[in-house]
């Protein structure tokens, strides 16, 4: 997810992709931020949250698990708006998107 400065959100983002970065994805005990599955959120309706994402498989077995972390670390930051989460497969996650945190995290660098 890229932050832009002139961006009306940019402070929700900025609250947004620190406090996702708590969501571990358990099965590679990397946060979702550096993994690269989260596309995008949208805070234009102000009494929602809407969080595009993926997963590295559609076959994800800890899926629910990821996707209800999303939901509880919005909804802990931003108490006055609904979380929704749009899933898409589009683009495809693969490994590029991970950052080099990740990547070393991971021991790929």
């Amino acid at each position: 997810m890229e932050l832009s400065l002139s961006s009306p959100y940019v402070a929700e983002y900025v609250k947004a992709q620190t406090a996702l970065m708590q969501v571990i994805d358990p099965e590679l005990s990397v946060n979702i931020i550096d993994l690269g599955l989260l596309y995008g959120i949208d805070f234009s309706d102000a009494g929602k949250a809407v969080v595009t994402m993926t997963l590295s498989t559609p076959y994800c077995p800890m899926g629910d698990a990821i996707q209800s972390g999303v939901v509880n670390v919005l909804k802990a930051c931003f108490p006055d708006r609904e979380v929704e989460i749009n899933l898409v497969w589009e683009p495809e996650w693969n490994y590029d998107r991970i950052s080099e945190s990740g990547k070393a995290q991971l021991g790929l660098i």
